[in-house]
């Protein structure tokens, strides 16, 4: 779980704190707030019902006050998955840049983007808005 960057230039950023699947490569949760505990305690509510996951983070405070101790592995080494993640959800989606002026910054439209975002990288979602999409051309 990691940052994925702030959503303004302005002092009232807004951090987008995702939850990624290793195994799969998938996000699986995220929250959109501030830099702080509490905010990170609303993304660990969605996640905690996964019983046997492991959480691999970097030394962020909030991670060590929210996780619980037997559950949490803190080191930059099991971080490329969440990393590589938030990459990839910058390059392919201009609002995530800073100082964009792509589209409307709105934490609503922020978050409707991320779910698109995550919905179309599974390739089954995909296929059958890709064969409705090239429909339009045959």
């Amino acid at each position: 779980m990691t940052k994925c960057g702030t959503l303004s230039s302005q002092k009232n950023k807004k951090w987008i704190i995702k939850a990624v699947d290793r195994d799969r490569r998938r996000t699986i949760g995220w929250v959109i707030g501030n830099r702080d505990v509490k905010t990170f305690r609303r993304l660990y509510d969605q996640v905690k019902h996964l019983k046997t996951c492991i959480f691999y983070t970097d030394d962020w405070s909030a991670f060590k006050q929210v996780l619980p101790p037997k559950r949490h592995v803190v080191g930059k080494e099991h971080t490329l998955t969440i990393e590589r993640d938030n990459s990839n959800t910058r390059h392919h989606l201009g609002r995530m840049t800073r100082k964009t002026k792509v589209v409307s910054k709105s934490l609503e439209m922020v978050d409707i983007t991320l779910k698109m975002w995550c919905a179309l990288t599974d390739q089954n979602i995909f296929k059958v808005f890709q064969s409705r999409a090239l429909s339009i051309f045959m």
